[in-house]
């Protein structure tokens, strides 16, 4: 698996658990981190774990490793580490405080609306 279909993988698996307002940022040529950044959010401390779990176990079942997961615990900002791809999964509230969307206004937006509707 390449690095576009683990963010796919990643994307279908936040869609999964009803993750809103999915948006996938191309980092490449701007972070050294990964080559994209996975941003949604969910509505409850609940939802958020399912979310970060989810995606977990999607990129498990297809062979990457998970090299960190930070604030599972806490669930208002949980970063999932997955090397090419890194997933932020926010509680709504939290979102809007940190808008990395913002924050990485230069990189380009995926188009990944074609794949959530499959």
């Amino acid at each position: 698996m390449n690095e576009k279909e683990l963010l796919l993988t990643t994307v279908k698996a936040a869609d999964d658990k009803r993750a809103e307002d999915i948006v996938a940022l191309n980092m490449k040529g701007i972070s050294l981190i990964s080559d994209y950044f996975v941003i949604c959010h969910g509505n409850s401390d609940k939802q958020v774990q399912a979310i970060a779990r989810e995606i977990k176990d999607k990129a498990e079942e297809n062979g990457y490793e998970v090299k960190r997961l930070e604030g599972f615990d806490e669930a208002r900002w949980i970063l999932v580490d997955l090397g090419d791809v890194v997933a932020h999964v926010f509680h709504r509230d939290e979102r809007s405080y940190y808008n990395l969307e913002r924050l990485w206004g230069d990189a380009k937006v995926e188009d990944i609306q074609s794949e959530l509707q499959q």
